[in-house]
């Protein structure tokens, strides 16, 4: 026994250290109760501790963080422990003993604990992991893709790589958590027919999910965002599981879904109406500058009068503490809620400059410029202006656009109020322009372009980049497929430029693929057809497939849209029977109004005069349908002021009256039976001589009364035989597309109910009456006279 012991001194004595308890190591570590507990292990056992140990640990320490309020603090003290720096070494040594759940969880730890992308132990990591790449399980590999975003390497060969790996495995991936992970990290990548793939696939395996895993449906959306896809099987069934967790979702949640809400144009009006119950709750609760903002910028746009007056007075006592984004989204939800404070203005510009004369960052540069212009009195010096300049060739469309709207707000307001207009913002915009140009005829991919263009608008793009755009689109329009088309329609609708090869093309790629597209996308599909007034050469198929596309889903389209969906077909006299009866019946209206009350009064009017066009055109193009005429009150209280006439149309008045022979022979400012009101009116008899009317007590350019009885009165069934109305309209700028004096929808369709009320419609281009040929008072009486009396030529419109 003496032999034995003095053979083992070394061993004797190691027992001697060890721990009094025999517990295995890894149950005392998940036993501990904080950090100090973990070191301590640490501490004692270093020189024993295994790989799994050592992965254990990370695990540990990372639990105990994930519990902390003061999360930032936390993870200095952990990271600068002497003890963690211990772990990392032993970590280094023991990695390729490491088994691969282990040793991606150690790098993703050690990350979040704000170790950099260049410390040798995260390199070794990497690198390790790569070597290992192709037999990393679903899960494994997701969460090193995540490693890989955290170190910004969407675009590395690493992550090509993990998308290869995806793409030759999809078919047997059954885990939609660890896919949806992947989708979204690899989504940079991938080419669409790829994207389609995974679509595909998270479709089948969407009810495989619990419901309450709203990360999941989260991710779902987030990748359709980065792929520019508004597919609305996906959005739906997301949506759902968010309206089901709706108690449970925080307020960074609710901001996510409803940015990536905004970004894919998906509105569904349950989940805005719980979204501003929810935030409206959460108000008290934080009083974080970090958190404020993104309160702010959810509930702005949500919130009513009460909910503005608390945000607005909690927001000014952080404002110091945002970051330039942040600043931006303040500035643009304090101007809509029509926030006015001096002091918290001036505050805010000196913020603004502050951070703009230290950015070099293009796109921060024009969120900053574009924050500032959104203030009172915007102003830009020579310094900014330069530093505009310098930047303008790294912007995309985007950042252009944002430098030139900004930049006029800045030119109104010098000519407005300092009478003048400086020379070097002009010049400025001339640059602007060049740079657009480039920018467009050097792209030649479509869905590069959409993701520029998408967003595009105010009066620079619309005079300086439209054309270009369109001709841009043109050539790249064989990309149009089921996937972007609802956007491109959109954006052609929006813009009011008739392209007849570009609307061809939609309404081709509808018919070919209609099956592929959803039915809540149908509605911006065919709003330009309708908003432009155009028929494609196979119309009754292109509307006919749309239509019949619809049918099966009417129950569950939201009943704004189909509101919108049946004025706009009304336009092209478009009528579907199921779609009627789905509108007008007691059901939906009761449904209707309960969401016209949550909505802002723009909102809630424009739609109710929506409803209001299509019930008009129900009752004058379809009278079989039997719809009742039910917006009496509506009109009334829509039509009890219009105003004055403009210039032209007094211009118009008194040749009116000249022409055909006294004051009393014409009318201005007519409210016709439903309610349309017409420039000008006259009576001609049935030898096309001008008959007077009766009293004309009425002032210039206000409307008549009109008496309840007659509001649904044919206008020649109480005239002379032979006699007729004529209504002469003045159409302006805005009754044609933008670049062609082609009648659009709404125009062609109030003269076609016109004509059903029994009217003689004369319609005056502005582009005529104000042409060379017309520029004397003679060449215009001379016009009327033969728009008027000329035999052939006085029922000519424009198309």
């Amino acid at each position: 026994m003496l032999r034995l012991r003095a053979i083992c001194p070394f061993s004797w004595r190691m027992f001697q250290f060890r721990p009094f308890s025999f517990e295995p190591l890894i149950s005392q570590m998940t036993k501990s109760t904080d950090e100090e507990q973990i070191f301590d292990l640490i501490e004692k056992n270093k020189a024993i501790l295994t790989e799994e140990q050592v992965g254990c640990a990370f695990s540990m320490l990372w639990q105990f963080q994930r519990q902390k309020i003061s999360l930032l603090k936390n993870v200095e003290y952990i990271r600068e422990h002497p003890q963690f720096l211990t772990l990392q070494d032993l970590a280094t040594t023991k990695m390729e003993f490491m088994n691969d759940t282990t040793l991606v969880n150690v790098l993703y730890i050690t990350q979040q604990f704000g170790i950099k992308a260049h410390d040798p132990l995260i390199e070794a990591l990497v690198t390790e992991a790569w070597r290992r790449l192709e037999r990393f399980d679903i899960s494994v590999l997701s969460k090193f893709s995540s490693c890989l975003v955290d170190q910004h390497l969407y675009f590395s060969p690493l992550m090509g790589e993990i998308a290869d790996i995806v793409n030759r495995n999809l078919e047997s991936i059954q885990d939609l958590r660890s896919l949806s992970v992947l989708m979204v990290n690899i989504s940079s990548l991938i080419s669409q027919r790829f994207q389609e793939q995974l679509v595909n696939k998270t479709e089948l395996l969407f009810d495989t999910i619990d419901p309450s895993q709203v990360n999941t449906a989260r991710r779902i959306v987030q990748f359709l965002r980065n792929i520019k896809y508004s597919y609305y099987p996906l959005l739906e069934r997301c949506n759902q599981v968010f309206l089901s967790n709706m108690n449970h979702l925080d307020l960074d949640f609710i901001s996510k879904i409803l940015s990536l809400y905004h970004s894919l144009q998906f509105y569904n009006f349950q989940f805005f109406l719980m979204a501003k119950k929810r935030l409206t709750e959460m108000i008290p609760l934080f009083d974080h500058p970090a958190n404020f903002v993104k309160l702010l910028v959810a509930l702005g746009p949500l919130a009513g009068p009460q909910e503005k007056d608390r945000i607005a007075s909690i927001l000014c006592k952080h404002l110091d503490n945002y970051k330039p984004v942040e600043l931006l989204r303040i500035t643009q939800t304090l101007i809509f809620l029509h926030f006015q404070s001096k002091d918290f203005f001036v505050k805010l510009r000196e913020l603004l400059i502050s951070y703009l004369k230290v950015s070099v960052v293009p796109s921060e540069i024009a969120l900053l410029v574009c924050a500032l212009s959104m203030l009172p009195s915007p102003h830009l010096d020579e310094a900014r202006i330069s530093q505009i300049e310098a930047v303008l060739p790294q912007c995309d469309l985007s950042d252009l656009n944002d430098f030139a709207t900004s930049v006029l707000r800045c030119i109104q307001y010098d000519h407005t109020y300092l009478d003048s207009t400086p020379g070097k913002q002009l010049k400025l915009l001339q640059k602007l322009d060049y740079h657009g140009r480039q920018r467009l005829q050097k792209c030649n991919d479509l869905n590069l372009l959409w993701k520029e263009v998408k967003s595009l608008k105010g009066d620079w793009f619309a005079h300086s980049l439209l054309e270009e755009t369109v001709v841009t689109l043109q050539r790249l329009m064989d990309e149009i497929n089921y996937m972007n088309i609802a956007g491109i329609a959109s954006f052609i609708s929006r813009s009011n430029y008739l392209s007849t090869s570009l609307l061809d093309r939609i309404a081709s790629v509808v018919v070919q693929q209609i099956e592929k597209i959803h039915p809540f996308a149908i509605l911006g599909v065919i709003l330009p057809f309708c908003a432009l007034n155009y028929d494609p050469p196979q119309r009754d198929e292109f509307f006919g497939t749309c239509i019949q596309h619809l049918n099966s889903h009417l129950s569950k389209l939201d009943p704004i849209m189909l509101v919108f969906l049946g004025s706009s077909l009304a336009t092209i006299e478009y009528f579907p029977e199921n779609l009627l009866k789905a509108i007008f019946n007691i059901k939906f209206l009761a449904k209707l109004d309960s969401q016209l009350e949550l909505l802002c009064s723009s909102l809630n009017m424009k739609v109710q005069f929506r409803l209001m066009e299509l019930n008009r055109a129900v009752c004058l193009e379809c009278p079989e349908y039997q719809i009742p005429w039910f917006h009496e009150r509506f009109c009334q209280q829509y039509n009890k002021d219009t105003g004055s006439m403009n210039g032209a149309q007094q211009q118009i008045y008194k040749m009116l009256a000249e022409v055909l022979g006294g004051i009393n022979f014409v009318k201005a400012s007519v409210l016709t039976p439903y309610y349309y009101t017409i420039g000008f009116e006259c009576i001609l008899d049935k030898r096309k001589n001008p008959l007077p009317y009766g009293s004309h007590n009425l002032t210039l350019g206000k409307l008549p009364k009109i008496h309840s009885e007659s509001n649904t009165q044919i206008a020649g069934s109480r005239l002379p035989p032979g006699a007729e109305k004529i209504a002469l309209e003045f159409l302006d700028s805005r009754a044609f597309c933008r670049n062609t004096p082609h009648l659009k929808g709404k125009s062609a369709m109030k003269k076609r109910h016109l004509e059903i009320l029994g009217y003689h419609v004369i319609q005056i281009p502005h582009f005529e009456w104000n042409s060379m040929a017309l520029s004397t008072k003679g060449a215009r009486m001379d016009y009327l006279r033969e728009r008027i009396f000329g035999a052939g030529k006085s029922d000519r419109c424009f198309y």
